[in-house]
């Protein structure tokens, strides 16, 4: 406990020295690809991204979802909401689900602590109503056309849900999750879908 307490934190791009409470170093932070200041559609989904998914942004993803670093979530959300445009974020913050397989090895859901983090800083409600069905536990592997036309598996909603829901998740490659998750939100009675994460692949 007195180690933890007495080391140093490190970057998580980098890992050189960090202050603290950062996630990143100055110079990793400087190095973050912001992405242009308004959303952009990608399957049907007006989504808002403000960090590229390369370099120093990719390595927080990854932090995140692979070192189960919970902690810069909240850096994460604070960078998400720094430069949202107005308005955007609002509503019911829905994470996109894991495949029960996925969320059993893993032990939680990535996009469900970011979307906790974004709760604490706005206030907004979190309405966790998604679940993924079906075989397919990861994106991973999974070539662009097949990612275009959504996770393997289903995804359904549980009523009640948000009628103005924003969609949460970590990164954002083709969208075509995000697709499937509105798709199930607007069949469960949403009348309006929108999406919010941290990062998304430049050019999409």
């Amino acid at each position: 406990m007195l180690g933890a307490l007495l080391a140093p934190p490190l970057c998580w791009s980098c890992r050189g020295l960090a202050r603290r409470g950062a996630s990143l170093c100055l110079g990793c932070r400087r190095a973050l690809g912001f992405l242009p200041p308004e959303p952009v559609g990608l399957s049907g989904v007006r989504v808002w991204a403000p960090i590229a998914y390369e370099g120093p942004g990719r390595d927080l993803v990854r932090a995140l979802k692979f070192k189960g670093a919970l902690s810069v979530a909240d850096e994460m959300a604070a960078l998400a909401l720094a430069s949202a445009p107005d308005g955007f974020v609002r509503g019911g913050l829905v994470p996109v689900p894991l495949h029960p397989t996925r969320l059993r090895k893993r032990g939680f859901n990535q996009a469900a602590v970011l979307a906790e983090a974004l709760s604490r800083r706005t206030g907004l409600p979190v309405a966790d109503r998604l679940r993924r069905q079906g075989d397919g536990p990861t994106q991973v592997g999974r070539g662009r056309q097949a990612r275009l036309a959504g996770p393997a598996g289903s995804i359904v909603a549980q009523p009640p849900v948000p009628e103005r829901a924003l969609l949460v998740d970590d990164v954002v490659t083709t969208g075509g999750t995000l697709a499937a998750c509105a798709a199930a939100l607007r069949a469960a009675g949403s009348a309006d879908v929108a999406a919010v994460a941290f990062a998304r692949t430049p050019g999409r």
